[in-house]
């Protein structure tokens, strides 16, 4: 309803009269002047339908007007009338939802609010006590007033990240990710669908423009390999080189230094899916990046860290989705994680609820939104940076969201400052910085620009001296000579062009003046073209019309990107404007791209453009609803030279700041001022502990190499892999091929009996170093089975046993093999059961424990019988946990949740037995009144907590634990830690689970589903009404998840294990 505002006033004289505002009349002239009888419905639906950005409204609209019969086509206007009266109602309807959701959660961010002051209060002295959030506001407010600079003003000279400095002794190795659109360094498809735009372009000049920064190495961009026939062979390439690296100063340039990109399969390999069909597979994703980061930092210490490992300096996600993968990916690896939003789905949310056209049911249906909502909330809670082009973006943005307060940031970066403990409170930080541009092919003359050109082009002479762009524009004008207003966007309801056209239209001095170019992308045929940009230009073809615009206004229906720059030079030469009159704008990077070519601007004044103009001042800002407004700018622009010349040497002067090596060493000061973290660990384990061991790897590298190795290119294989899927097939040189290589090991009969007795041995006696770390196929069984009372059900015994005897049929992998236990209970219950079961604890080689909170390596790390936590486990989930200031704020909240009647009895009560350093433990003595995840994770956000709440053990227990530690990290730790690759894991799980059940189905990992072995789950107490779905969490199907009944024999379970081994070698 762009540009239509006016429409509403008329909806609403409709929804005040009802239905006697519609009456049955002679159908009549619309025209206002016509004094005679007055038809509402046949003026509302004449003067409005066409304008309706609604393709079914149009089309029937279409048909209404080809309607001979003149009661037929009176009675259809009246019917069509009612439809957009319902559909007002509807919107009205809506929007009395949304501000009532606003206004509850606003009421609930100022409660946080006054518990993060009362509570922090208690640290200081009576004569600091106040408001700690209302005085900081105050004071930064305060100093912004007394100190405004330009754009650099929050980096001091010392601290940037400048060349002068000497930085070869660094080698940083950075990893960007986005994963949806089509991405490639050379030819980039921008504008082909809705996923690959500008946000392509810019993490590649960024990956491009950071390697070639002193210190930084190498920069990885991950996205996602797609194989499909209908993209081009390229975007299947698993790796693409962007730049070489700059070398150390002497000409020496290292062997995997640069820029690359990398790309990493994940979901159906032959498929190309929108960035809303990406959310099942994000884990697959994960999984897939942390084997290449441990092979590249591997690689990377053998070439520069001294055969150390070379770990990523940070993460950055760019988008939702890739958010949700640095979060996951920096927790197994321990690093900082660095986000940029570029469109954020709460802000996306509330415009496409304000149009009225969609329930927030729908909007959640074809947009996945709330998906990629709590994927920019996790993201929020696990980054140390968060990049944004403006404050604009940050205050009504980011501020929408339960994970970012900016009055709470200032707070707690005030006390960090000071010293001053937080009690665990975090608030990511956020810093603007702007895009950056690459300047390289633009060439501007300083003084002002000639029109030479364009006159052998009217002359008709020199045709092959121009762009072919330019004959295209200028054979829309009658006098190519005059003033170009150019407007460059997608012909989007949003961007505003056809308010632009009708001020354009409207001003006779403008039009005698001026021309006016739309390039509004690239079309074939307008009725092909989605519901919203037909509209656009459908209406910009009436303006024309309805103007006389014809030889004033240029509208070509292609252009390549190479011709952009082409295309701001022809305005320029005609001493020109550009405009971008869009109702909101984000950045506006082609703002900057104008100015580049000696372009004055006129912009709109919501988004980014104000920033960008602070810091160019090469324009004028307009409200994009006042028509006026925009000619009167535009007009004084064009007609006031000395202003234009103004202008254009303001913002040649100052495009600089937008450079990218501007942006990067603003990029890399703010980095290196996170806290930077890497995996550290306490023990260093031995390369050759056991020699038998060693040479019976060193025997396989033969079948590492023929088959499974998890490489970019997405072949996942390993030696049990390999075994099972011979086994399981009929492939005789298949199953030959192997057993050559299993015969170079294979010894005499008995000579073989007594190593592989010995050996057994050796695992039973306590050890310094987990046998784990020899494994190379892991069963991990984490069914979740408990009855009513959360106690462990005496089934799951028998399946235990059933599973460990399956895993040891095949006795080619048995001995490379290793099982792990995944629970909810904490170590000395899961002791006891094993022990009731009569199973020895050194059965399993890690024991994941208190819902991923702790790892034991049964056999190591004990002392005098008794077994200890993975200290490097324990640092490694350590990252913003806030212990006392969770305890004392989770039982306030569910203490508060209660009716008066009940405010001395809470619901749950602290399980100090079940708790531990990283876990705190509730019973739940009341499971009807227990706060959903959902719930409980918003209220501790607002109070800037970061963590992982979950119910387990049939919603008996409420256990809350680190933000990056579950059962799922787990196993991604126990593969950075001791190299056991998660593509060579089994894991074991029932039909229903606690509330991280989901986040164990999706993986590179083998997932196998026993029917009929939980009655019942935690996940009832998951998600909240109107949150995203399971769908969107777990991929429908698989070729890594197989089911296999809750009873089955070890027979049947090694035959479940084969077959999910022979589905996962077909990917």
């Amino acid at each position: 309803m762009a540009g239509n505002e006016w429409i509403n006033g008329y909806l609403e004289a409709i929804l005040d009269t009802g239905a006697s505002a519609i009456e049955e009349q002679k159908p009549t002239p619309a025209n206002l002047s016509d004094r005679g009888h007055f038809n509402p419905t046949k003026y509302f639906v004449e003067e409005v339908v066409s304008g309706v950005d609604e393709s079914d409204l149009h089309r029937t609209w279409l048909k209404v007007v080809a309607t001979r019969n003149t009661r037929e086509r009176s009675s259809r206007l009246e019917n069509m009338c009612w439809r957009i009266w319902h559909l007002t109602r509807k919107k009205k309807q809506l929007e009395w939802e949304e501000l009532q959701r606003l206004t509850k959660w606003r009421l609930e961010r100022e409660l946080g609010r006054m518990d993060v002051t009362e509570e922090m209060s208690e640290d200081l002295s009576e004569g600091e006590k106040g408001d700690p959030v209302g005085e900081t506001v105050q004071n930064e407010a305060a100093q912004s007033e007394t100190s405004k600079v330009p754009l650099q003003r929050t980096i001091s000279n010392s601290e940037v990240w400048s060349e002068e400095e000497d930085k070869s002794e660094r080698k940083l190795y950075i990893i960007l990710i986005s994963l949806h659109g089509l991405v490639r360094g050379h030819n980039m498809e921008l504008g082909c669908d809705s996923d690959t735009g500008g946000q392509v372009k810019y993490v590649v000049e960024l990956s491009r423009a950071l390697a070639q920064m002193p210190g930084v190495y190498r920069v990885d961009l991950f996205t996602r390999q797609i194989l499909s026939p209908e993209v081009d062979w390229s975007y299947g390439e698993p790796t693409e080189m962007l730049s070489a690296g700059t070398g150390d100063g002497e000409g020496d340039i290292g062997e995997s230094s640069g820029a690359y990109i990398v790309r990493i399969p994940f979901g159906p390999r032959d498929k190309y899916l929108q960035k809303e069909l990406l959310w099942p597979h994000i884990q697959e994703f994960v999984d897939g990046a942390l084997a290449h980061v441990l092979n590249m930092s591997k690689a990377l210490g053998d070439q520069i860290g001294g055969g150390q490992p070379v770990w990523p300096y940070v993460i950055h996600g760019h988008y939702a989705d890739a958010g949700d993968s640095a979060a996951l990916l920096s927790g197994a690896l321990n690093v900082p994680m660095v986000l940029t939003g570029h469109s954020l789905g709460r802000n996306k949310l509330e415009q496409l609820l304000k149009q009225g056209r969609q329930s927030k049911e729908d909007i959640n249906s074809n947009y996945k939104i709330m998906r990629r909502i709590e994927a920019e909330e996790l993201s929020l809670d696990a980054a140390e940076l968060v990049i944004t082009s403006t404050k604009q973006e940050i205050e009504e943005q980011w501020g929408l969201y339960d994970g970012f307060d900016v009055k709470l940031e200032k707070v707690l970066r005030a006390r960090a400052r000071r010293g001053v403990v937080s009690h665990g409170r975090y608030m990511p930080r956020m810093v603007v910085i702007p895009p950056g541009m690459d300047f390289s092919n633009v060439v501007v003359t300083e003084d002002a620009p000639d029109d030479g050109e364009l006159t052998l082009l009217s002359d008709g002479s020199s045709l092959k001296a121009i762009p072919t762009i330019w004959s295209d524009v200028m054979r829309f004008l009658t006098n190519p000579h005059k003033p170009m207003i150019l407007a460059l966007s997608r012909p989007d309801p949003k961007k505003n062009i056809t308010t632009l056209l009708k001020a354009f239209g409207e001003c006779r001095p403008l039009r005698e003046l001026a021309n006016l170019t739309l390039i509004m992308g690239n079309r074939e045929d307008i009725d092909e073209m989605s519901a919203g940009n037909a509209s656009v230009l459908t209406t910009v073809i009436k303006f024309i019309d309805k103007y006389d615009l014809y030889g004033q206004v240029a509208y070509p229906k292609h252009h390549k990107q190479s011709d952009v720059p082409d295309i701001y030079r022809l305005a320029a030469k005609t001493k020109g404007v550009f405009i971008n009159p869009a109702l909101v704008e984000p950045f506006g990077l082609t703002l900057i791209e104008a100015a580049a070519h000696g372009l004055p601007m006129v912009a709109t004044k919501n988004g980014g453009p104000v920033d960008i103009h602070e810091a160019l001042h090469n324009g004028l800002l307009v409200d994009p609803h006042d028509q006026q407004a925009i000619s009167d700018a535009l007009l004084k622009l064009l007609s006031e030279k000395n202003l234009w010349n103004d202008c254009r040497k303001n913002g040649l002067k100052n495009i600089h700041l937008f450079s990218w090596p501007a942006h990067c060493r603003t990029y890399m000061t703010r980095v290196a001022a996170c806290r930077m973290r890497h995996p550290q660990w306490q023990t260093i384990t031995p390369g050759d502990e056991i020699s038998t061991e060693e040479s019976f790897n060193d025997s396989l590298k033969d079948v590492q190499d023929m088959s499974l190795r998890l490489s970019v290119d997405g072949e996942k294989t390993s030696l049990n892999a390999s075994v099972d899927v011979a086994a399981s097939i009929d492939d005789p040189d298949l199953q030959d091929q192997v057993k050559r290589v299993l015969n170079k090991i294979k010894r005499s009969g008995n000579e073989q009996a007594d190593v592989e007795k010995g050996n057994k041995m050796l695992e039973n006696i306590p050890g310094k170093y987990p046998v784990l770390r020899r494994r190379r196929r892991l069963i991990v069984i984490a069914l979740d089975c408990y009855d009513s009372n959360g106690a462990p059900e005496k089934k799951m015994i028998k399946i235990l046993q059933e599973i460990i005897k399956a895993g040891n049929l095949d006795t080619q992998v048995a001995r490379a093999s290793g099982f792990a236990l995944s629970t909810a209970m904490p170590l000395a219950e899961t002791t006891e059961f094993l022990r009731s079961g009569k199973i020895q604890l050194n059965e399993f080689d890690a024991l994941i424990c208190s819902s991923g909170s702790e790892v034991y390596y049964p056999g190591s790390y004990e002392e005098d019988g008794k077994l200890y936590p993975d200290p490097d486990y324990a640092t490694h989930i350590d990252y913003r946990w806030g212990c006392d200031g969770l305890r004392k704020t989770i039982l306030k909240l569910l203490n508060a949740s209660e009716d008066d009647s009940d405010k001395f009895r809470s619901p749950v009560q602290e399980d100090r037995t079940s708790s531990n350093a990283h876990c705190i433990s509730y019973l739940i003595k009341n499971p009807s009144k227990a706060m959903k995840v959902d719930d409980l994770r918003q209220k501790l956000r607002m109070r800037g907590l970061r963590c992982h709440p979950m119910y387990c053990r049939t919603s008996t227990r409420m256990q809350i634990v680190p933000l990056l530690a579950s059962r799922a990290q787990a196993l991604r730790y126990l593969f950075v830690r001791w190299r056991l690759n998660l593509s060579n894991m089994y894991v074991f799980l029932g039909e229903e689970g606690d509330t991280d059940y989901e986040e164990m189905i999706a993986g590179t990992h083998k997932t196998i589903i026993m029917k009929g072995m939980t009655s019942k789950g935690s996940e009832d107490l998951l998600r909240t009404s109107g949150s995203y779905a399971r769908d969107d969490i777990v991929p429908g199907e698989s070729p890594l998840v197989t089911f296999v009944n809750g009873d089955a024999n070890a027979e049947e379970i090694a035959g479940a294990i084969k077959k999910v081994s022979l589905s996962a070698s077909k990917m």
